[in-house]
């Protein structure tokens, strides 16, 4: 498969790194910046084209006719527009362009149709779902199931069965034989447990098991409780992400306050928000936060342009009882150091664009369903095909790495938790689990091998 990609900066590096774990695989990365590309062809095993992404001229040169995929993903919607549209005219088979301005998402059908673009991503819409998914199903109750033909997974607080409280993974199995557990949230972060881990006092558990044993375990674990109609919620950073989830927290009824350093931009959200308010201050400055009376919210995000700011604010809002504290970083960097801090939810927005542009890539024939697990990991289903690489090998054999496991097998009228000596069947269905951050290595494990 040939694919495109238009700007050569995070998102378009991401995706690329993503792609080259499958060898069937041919990428071309296009760019204004000689320097820029010079290095990445050092480093990856791409082609390179120096050239104007938005024009006819650079898309003839590279034969765009003869690609399958385009991701048009510059830092100007604008450009982003034109070049997928261009590339849909001249024979691209699949187009996509990354679209971030409300003004464009406000007509974003007209947009799709008009310029005959497949899809568009926006990093901010995608980080603002999950950021209100997470805090709309906690507050109002839903019982955190996630199910596909027969097998089911149930999300909860561990406090939820304290029998499993201090149990090592080695031992789950034999306490509760048909379940397996794919994933659990500790301090804010996804962790992919193996056999010598603990489950420990505050971690979210997610556990898999056949549709009807979890739906009668999940029914021990989330008793009825009266749904709440709306919570406070603080938002520290009032760019795109900040304007999307103020916008759909206040459409569904919550008290919504942002607080926003840059006084021009204070005056777009008062425009352009109803039923917000809106504070001109600096979001780390502490006085200001007890002012704006932060340890009344039920949930703090932070979603300024800055890594360091947002999680200094967010372990701010935890040491006033803040409930949720929710923080957006964009650098991998600070995976050790976010285990520590104590923050409830740490989303990288790059990791869950990633996810969805590589989703839109799969189509539906190979990835039947997936889900996002708190914005870190991803549970999917595949749908295997003959000769794909995971196929007719004990699992164990795989030598799967540490951030991916295979979770469960739907195969005819029968579900299978596997073990280290299961064999996958081409028409399986198989679960997998993936964190994001290193959501490409599934395209090696489902790539058809010659």
């Amino acid at each position: 498969m040939k694919i495109a990609i238009l700007g050569a900066g995070k998102l378009g590096l991401r995706i690329a790194e993503a792609l080259l774990n499958n060898d069937s695989y041919d990428i071309t990365i296009v760019d204004t910046n000689e320097g820029k590309l010079e290095q990445i062809s050092q480093t990856l095993d791409v082609l390179t084209f120096v050239g104007d992404a938005k024009t006819s001229d650079t898309l003839k040169q590279i034969k765009i006719k003869d690609f399958d995929f385009l991701l048009s993903c510059t830092s100007s919607d604008d450009t982003n527009i034109i070049a997928a549209s261009i590339a849909r005219s001249l024979g691209c088979k699949k187009t996509v362009a990354r679209v971030c301005e409300p003004e464009h998402m406000n007509q974003l059908d007209f947009l799709c149709t008009h310029f005959g673009i497949d899809a568009v991503i926006n990093p901010d819409m995608l980080i603002t779902g999950e950021i209100y998914r997470y805090l709309i199903d906690k507050y109002s109750l839903t019982n955190g199931m996630y199910c596909t033909k027969r097998i089911a997974v149930v999300e909860f607080d561990v406090s939820r069965d304290p029998s499993l409280i201090n149990m090592k993974m080695t031992s789950f199995r034999e306490h509760l034989p048909n379940f397996f557990v794919v994933g659990m949230s500790r301090h804010g972060k996804i962790i992919m447990p193996n056999g010598n881990d603990e489950i420990l006092p505050g971690d979210m558990l997610y556990i898999i098991g056949e549709k009807n044993e979890i739906l009668e375990y999940s029914r021990k674990l989330h008793p009825k409780r009266k749904k709440v109609e709306a919570h406070k919620v603080m938002i520290v950073g009032g760019g795109r992400t900040g304007f999307y989830l103020a916008k759909k927290l206040s459409e569904y009824g919550a008290f919504v306050k942002i607080i926003e350093h840059n006084l021009k931009r204070c005056h777009y959200l008062t425009s352009h928000l109803k039923n917000v308010t809106v504070i001109h201050g600096n979001g780390t400055d502490i006085d200001l936060l007890e002012e704006e009376k932060i340890n009344e919210m039920d949930a703090v995000v932070t979603a300024t342009g800055f890594d360091e700011e947002n999680l200094l604010v967010a372990v701010t809002a935890k040491s006033f009882g803040v409930d949720d504290a929710i923080s957006k970083v964009s650098h991998e960097s600070y995976d050790e150091l976010i285990s520590k801090l104590g923050v409830d939810i740490v989303l990288n927005p790059l990791d869950i664009s990633a996810s969805a542009i590589l989703r839109i890539l799969n189509g539906s024939e190979r990835v039947l369903s997936d889900v996002l697990l708190q914005g870190q990991a991803q549970l999917l289903q595949i749908y295997t095909s003959p000769n794909m690489y995971l196929l007719s090998k004990d699992i164990q054999h795989l030598n799967l790495p540490d951030f991916v496991k295979i979770a469960a097998i739907n195969r005819g009228n029968e579900t299978i938790i596997p073990t280290g000596k299961t064999k996958i069947k081409a028409g399986d269905h198989v679960i997998l689990i993936c964190l994001l951050s290193n959501i490409g290595y599934i395209e090696k494990l489902t790539q058809i091998m010659e």
